[in-house]
């Protein structure tokens, strides 16, 4: 295992852990703002992302970049959604 790669590795756990840490204490009422706001910094994951996938060099360096794009790619298809079911909430009741 290089060294880059588990620089790689560690950044990634501990960006899972502050990321679970901070969503976990968001009051119910803020989360789905929340989540249509956060849209473009899932977006800059998934650039992360494609950036680490050219440092790749073995199995673990591509099954890391797969979870990553997978999970970043995830959020931002989720984000799109929720926003979507937000926004049908404020439209008159004949317009759907």
């Amino acid at each position: 295992m290089s060294v880059q790669l588990l620089a790689d590795l560690s950044v990634f756990v501990l960006s899972l852990l502050l990321g679970f840490e901070v969503i976990g204490r968001v009051p119910t009422t803020l989360h789905t703002p929340l989540m249509s706001a956060a849209n473009s910094v899932h977006g800059i994951v998934l650039a992360g992302a494609v950036i680490i996938a050219l440092t790749a060099d073995g199995v673990l360096g591509y099954a890391l970049v797969f979870v990553t794009a997978a999970f970043a790619a995830m959020n931002v298809v989720g984000g799109y959604v929720v926003t979507d079911r937000m926004l049908e909430m404020f439209q008159p009741r004949g317009e759907k």
